[in-house]
């Protein structure tokens, strides 16, 4: 049996849906998919992830990855 006081060995940090259905991509103001293992919002448009740092979204194009990597 599972002891359910046990510590959590990562910080989860969840971005508020009620946020995700507002945000939108600054550069082509299209929608954003959310990638919670990765903690991205991700622009398919302008091929960005966007990151969020302790549960908040850093919506600053420089800030952002390139998926052409992938």
């Amino acid at each position: 049996m599972a002891d359910e006081t046990e510590p959590q060995t990562a910080i989860s940090h969840d971005v508020d849906r009620r946020l995700l259905e507002i945000l939108v991509c600054p550069l082509t103001k299209g929608p954003l998919d959310y990638d919670r293992e990765a903690q991205e919002l991700i622009s398919r448009q302008a091929k960005l992830a966007y990151p969020i740092r302790d549960g908040i979204p850093i919506m600053l194009p420089e800030e952002a990855r390139q998926l052409d990597d992938e």
